[in-house]
């Protein structure tokens, strides 16, 4: 990486810009901004983002992330949320990599609500996920934008555990199957607090996830798997015939779709793979 020191934001450059843009990190929106310039470059470094990237940023907040992804990659979109933060971020562009502004693009908006993205089609997504909202902006974005090849993102460690779990782990379950439907997903480091403003009451992880060459191959649809997925998780202490009787129409019902898709009706949720959970929607109507 050729990153300049000098470009990217440190502790005292963070404080500065919040004051002068009267910004006050909120809880109400996971806000916690990364002010460690060796952070940034371990993420970038870590997400493998070369110059022939495309990447698609979400809560880029006062830009710390953001310039180190742009000394390295073709492109960055970034989308905000924040009034105050969204209009301030492209001064600090030209202000830090004047050369990249051509490189740049701003999207003031819910990441939840974005459906296309200006600019190259995305290559990869790396973001600071804010805890509250990381999962269901994860898979909107991978499930929005299949162009995106590699995604790394930092977020709360028991999220990141949750994401990377594999089937038998106690915390595997509902972010587990999902994210695996998109991608190979790993952990890819543990981040401490002390790199953010202001300091997190828990600790932060990276994951890793990279697009499936081959999607899971089944005839039942994205909507129909996630379906079977949710009703198994919603009362995991139970068995699949119990749990998955609401979703089926009886617990025979549900029994007769786990026969017929070779997945014992007495396993718990906690113990399937997404292939499998795909080969029981696909069986949904056995037992009608």
């Amino acid at each position: 990486m050729s990153t300049d020191p000098s470009s990217l934001l440190g502790a005292a450059d963070i404080r500065e810009l919040a004051a002068a843009l009267g910004v006050r990190p909120t809880k109400q929106r996971g806000q916690n901004f990364v002010i460690d310039a060796n952070t940034v470059r371990r993420i970038v470094r870590t997400a493998d983002v070369g110059p022939e990237d495309n990447v698609v940023e979400v809560g880029p907040g006062l830009g710390s992330l953001t310039l180190a992804l742009l000394d390295t990659a073709a492109h960055v979109t970034a989308v905000e949320i924040d009034d105050v933060l969204a209009g301030a971020l492209p001064a600090t562009i030209e202000a830090r990599l004047p050369a990249k502004v051509n490189s740049f693009a701003l999207v003031h908006s819910d990441a939840m609500l974005v459906r296309e993205l200006p600019g190259p089609a995305p290559t990869a997504l790396v973001a600071n996920l804010p805890y509250n909202v990381a999962v269901p902006v994860l898979l909107h974005m991978l499930d929005t934008f299949p162009t995106i090849e590699r995604t790394l993102v930092m977020v709360q460690a028991e999220v990141a555990d949750r994401l990377a779990a594999a089937p038998g782990s106690k915390v595997y379950g509902v972010p587990s199957v999902k994210a695996n439907w998109y991608a190979d997903v790993k952990r890819a480091g543990s981040i401490g607090r002390n790199v953010f403003w202001p300091a997190p009451n828990v600790d932060s992880g990276l994951v890793s996830l990279v697009r499936r060459t081959e999607p899971v191959k089944t005839t039942a649809s994205k909507r129909e798997v996630f379906a079977v997925v949710d009703a198994a998780f919603a009362q995991r202490r139970k068995t699949l015939r119990a749990a998955l009787s609401g979703w089926a129409g009886s617990a025979a019902a549900a029994e007769a779709a786990l026969v017929a898709a070779g997945v014992s009706p007495q396993a718990r949720g906690e113990a399937l793979t997404v292939e499998e959970f795909a080969r029981i929607a696909e069986h949904k109507e056995a037992g009608a």
